[in-house]
């Protein structure tokens, strides 16, 4: 009967152990979703001409992003266009980059990220790959993200180059009109990205 209780309380002992293994197995294979903190999130923008640059923000309307094994395995951020604003405050080049010329924010008031997947982030980093869509148009993109945890959340940092030609935003742009002269504005913009999520 000693013997008995023995092996009946090593069996109680293995499959605790087991229970508590395969749960852990299923917690770290388990996906997360998080909710980007709008407020705290910022797009910078940069774009140049041949005289010099402009810089400013645009805000983060709403956004989330799927995590799993360390990888991004979905997300999707709608960028307000309506908010573009020029870091020197001049009211003039806000309202030219929202006409048509431009980002035409009445008629697109919204441009999306979309994140398909990403590699797992070892040491940090990682590649994710998606979609961007600005006036309508969409095209595949490939980020290059930093990842930190913090107190607040989980920070994504990238910077991502746009070709705007390829959303059919042309004003000024050298590719498709002759003799700009120092009036050429660069086809490429730099988006600067920190979004927090949590």
């Amino acid at each position: 009967m000693f013997m008995l209780k023995i092996n009946f309380r090593k069996m109680k002992r293995i499959l605790l152990l087991v229970t508590i293994t395969g749960l852990f197995f299923i917690s770290a294979g388990a996906q997360q979703k998080y909710n980007a903190v709008t407020e705290k999130s910022t797009f910078a923008w940069t774009g140049e001409k041949v005289t010099g640059q402009h810089s400013g923000t645009i805000k983060l309307k709403a956004g989330s992003l799927t995590i799993k094994d360390n990888k991004i395995v979905g997300g999707e951020f709608d960028i307000d266009m309506t908010t573009i604003k020029d870091s020197e405050g001049n009211e003039r080049l806000e309202g030219h980059l929202k006409s048509g010329d431009f980002f035409d924010a009445t008629n697109f008031p919204v441009s999306k990220l979309v994140i398909n997947e990403s590699t797992p982030f070892e040491k940090g980093t990682g590649v994710a790959k998606g979609t961007l869509t600005i006036k309508g148009v969409t095209n595949p993109v490939e980020i290059k993200a930093t990842m930190q945890k913090k107190d607040d959340g989980v920070w994504f940092f990238t910077n991502i180059d746009i070709d705007r030609t390829k959303y059919n935003v042309k004003y000024g742009s050298g590719s498709f009109f002759d003799n700009l002269g120092d009036k050429t504005i660069y086809d490429d913009f730099r988006l600067k990205v920190s979004l927090l999520v949590n």
